[in-house]
């Protein structure tokens, strides 16, 4: 068989099979329902399982139990903060590019979805101040660390920034986190909710960091604000998923999370740098983001122009790609291709992108 007989896959973010321990997890399952079996099985705290609360407070300075509500998938928190603070022709402001899923839940609640042009240091400070001052947006979205789709992570003065101007137009911001702590390279950056913590909204989950079947999300915010969302999350389905979330606050008290996550940065590294280096030897013509952690390198073509012909070339040689347009509000992807490296071995990624390279000069 030829090596290009074999599909590559840069299509979906998701984690590596391999980084799944279902040995551990199938008997915290038993440890955990022996342990408080008859509350994870009936309905609970709306706001989630308190324990895993107090430990998620004590993630985040200054935090207490109050601060924090836990849900099923940060996906699900987003969509209940836009149901709850946003109304139809309500502006959102969201980085340009940004993540597809986040868009579509704006979208859907009829916000009118502004870009913020996104360098590689974060935001455009001049255009997030312009939009700010004449939309007087609602709402801002940011994912600061490893962004997805392009694994940008803002530097600390823009936080700040970011933290004071939207502070300045009373704009809510929401700061989607759940690459943190997957960095691979690098030092760690404030979060931007230290810099305002009565006006930033922080998510992140369990997704990256033991499975997506998990569903477990959680946020961390002003008390005022995590009441609204109790409220909300208590109409819409009573309980959160607690078997799930009493498993990983088990998983964090016997050490076992930070233990995956060191295992998830010795798996996932390599693989970044496979794909930077891949880039600089295939397709060196080409812009990326030296990204340092998370699961995204964005790499925008030479040429725009060519890009539906470079889609279509690129699945004539096996390669699935994402398509681009969803990751902006005005769907005009300009040369965007997203590449999610964990799923992949360092040696399919390096093939992927020699094709990539190949496809690109056969045009």
């Amino acid at each position: 068989m030829k090596d290009t007989d074999q599909k590559i896959s840069f299509d979906r973010g998701v984690p590596a099979t391999e980084s799944f321990s279902v040995k551990k997890i199938g008997a915290v399952a038993k440890k955990v329902m022996d342990k408080y079996g008859n509350s994870l099985l009936q309905y609970g705290d709306a706001r989630g399982f308190s324990p895993l609360r107090d430990k998620l407070a004590d993630w985040h300075e200054g935090s207490v139990r109050g601060d924090i509500l836990i849900g099923n998938g940060s996906l699900q928190i987003l969509d209940m903060i836009a149901n709850l603070y946003i109304e139809p022709g309500d502006t959102v402001l969201v980085e340009r590019p940004s993540y597809d899923r986040a868009i579509t839940i704006f979208n859907r609640a009829g916000a009118e979805v502004q870009g913020v042009k996104l360098e590689n240091d974060g935001p455009n400070l001049d255009k997030l101040e312009t939009l700010l001052e004449t939309h007087h947006p609602e709402l801002l979205y940011t994912i600061p660390d490893f962004q997805n789709p392009t694994g940008v992570c803002a530097s600390a003065r823009k936080r700040e920034e970011v933290a004071e101007l939207t502070a300045e137009q009373g704009t809510l911001v929401v700061e989607d986190s759940p690459y943190r702590k997957l960095r691979y390279r690098g030092a760690e950056k404030p979060t931007l909710r230290s810099f305002n913590p009565e006006g930033v909204v922080q998510m992140s989950s369990f997704s990256k960091l033991i499975g997506p079947g998990m569903r477990v999300g959680w946020v961390v915010g002003n008390s005022e604000t995590i009441d609204d969302l109790a409220v909300y999350a208590e109409d819409t389905y009573i309980t959160p998923s607690l078997l799930s979330q009493g498993m990983i606050n088990h998983l964090i008290e016997e050490g076992w999370l930070e233990e995956n996550i060191k295992e998830l940065i010795a798996l996932y590294k390599p693989r970044l740098e496979a794909t930077l280096v891949s880039l600089q030897e295939y397709f060196p013509e080409a812009g990326w983001v030296q990204a340092q952690g998370g699961f995204f390198v964005g790499l925008w073509l030479p040429d725009s122009s060519l890009a539906s012909k470079f889609y279509d070339r690129a699945e004539k040689e096996n390669l699935i790609l994402s398509t681009s347009e969803g990751f902006f509000p005005d769907c005009k992807a300009e040369g965007f291709v997203r590449l999610p490296f964990p799923a992949l071995s360092p040696d399919l990624i390096e093939e992927g992108i020699r094709r990539i390279g190949r496809v690109w000069r056969d045009l």
